[in-house]
């Protein structure tokens, strides 16, 4: 199992982060380093709601990962998992509010990824890039919180 997390101040207040975050139409729109997005669920954002989305890879290739929002409490938190190849993780979004000092009215964001192989060849994957596998995660999810500032 490996941890990484990644928290970034955004300078606008928790609903205007958190409706730019959870609008799956438009996170396309807003999304650096995604090139597709895809709706699997209907209704409004939150326990059940699944989507795809599809990122390039440092290869020249891509990737496409499938979400599901396993819990969902508006608009302070939500969790997500994603079926890997020979490995899941589980994502928890927390949108914290700044409430004094000269960013308050602001949103702390953090995202921790928990991450685990579910086969042994992901078990030794992980033993040999796990180190490689969360610092490109790190990255990532970095990119991702600095185009959500950007756009809130």
């Amino acid at each position: 199992m490996s941890t990484v997390a990644v928290t970034r101040l955004i300078e606008a207040p928790v609903a205007s982060v958190w409706q730019v975050f959870t609008d799956l139409a438009r996170r396309r729109d807003w999304l650096s380093a995604v090139t597709r997005v895809e709706v699997l669920s209907k209704g409004p954002f939150g326990a059940g709601t699944a989507w795809r989305e599809t990122r390039p890879m440092a290869d020249g290739g891509e990737i496409t990962e499938e979400f599901h929002v396993l819990e969902c409490v508006i608009p302070d938190r939500f969790v997500v998992t994603s079926p890997g190849i020979g490995a899941d993780y589980t994502m928890t979004y927390s949108f914290v509010p700044v409430v004094s000092g000269r960013h308050r009215g602001g949103t702390m964001v953090t995202v921790v990824q928990d991450g685990g192989a579910t086969q042994p060849g992901g078990r030794l994957l992980a033993l040999i890039f796990g180190g490689l596998a969360a610092g490109t995660a790190e990255v990532a999810m970095r990119r991702d919180l600095d185009d959500l500032a950007a756009v809130a």
